[in-house]
């Protein structure tokens, strides 16, 4: 999995910490794998995690074609077409308040109760981008939903199904999970605001 803007939160940061200072530091020691885009001081009960009101992940495939050696590792490589407009239908009825158990890992003794704001697809010459928002996400949940679509988009599984593999509370009724190299946090939400990486 990649992250474009990823927020991280730091409970015991020196209280003389210069944020801008500390940013030049992060950056020596993390890069170039990770950038450091900014730092700031926040409230005592902020927490990176926990403080979120949503999260947004696009999980990206690479259609038909050959393979692209410098997209293999942010892409799923699908050698066939995807029926997209199947899957944008299919997509459409997992939108909402649901138990999502059949599309993630329910933690021990949590809910699987999600509220998904957004799911829908669209691609772009070869790329294919599949984006989904919620309040937040059971492990694999975006990856269980990428592949589930997918299946969709081969026709394997109908879009109308949606509903009944909802129901089934069944991590077998969807489809596969799809492999991690395709997933990408794109923006977290706070009540401040969208984290966003900066415009290159």
């Amino acid at each position: 999995m990649h992250a474009l803007a990823q927020v991280v939160s730091v409970a015991d940061a020196p209280a003389d910490a210069d944020p801008d200072r500390l940013v030049g530091a992060l950056n020596g020691l993390l890069g170039p794998a990770i950038a450091v885009h900014g730092c700031r001081v926040v409230p005592d009960d902020f927490h990176a995690r926990f403080s979120a009101r949503s999260r947004a992940y696009v999980y990206a495939l690479l259609v038909g074609g050959p393979p692209d050696p410098f997209l293999a590792r942010t892409t799923w490589i699908h050698p066939g077409p995807l029926d997209v407009t199947a899957m944008q239908e299919a997509a459409g009825h997992l939108v909402g308040p649901h138990d999502f158990s059949s599309f993630g890992r329910v933690p021990p003794g949590g809910s699987a109760e999600r509220v998904l704001f957004e799911l829908g697809c669209e691609q772009e010459g070869r790329i294919l981008r599949i984006r989904a928002r919620a309040n937040a996400f059971l492990q694999q949940m975006v990856r269980s939903l990428a592949g589930t679509l997918v299946h969709v988009g081969e026709g394997r599984i109908a879009p109308d199904a949606m509903p009944a593999v909802l129901a089934a509370r069944d991590r077998q009724a969807a489809g596969p999970v799809a492999p991690a190299q395709g997933l990408c946090l794109v923006a977290v939400e706070y009540d401040e605001g969208w984290s966003r990486p900066p415009a290159v």
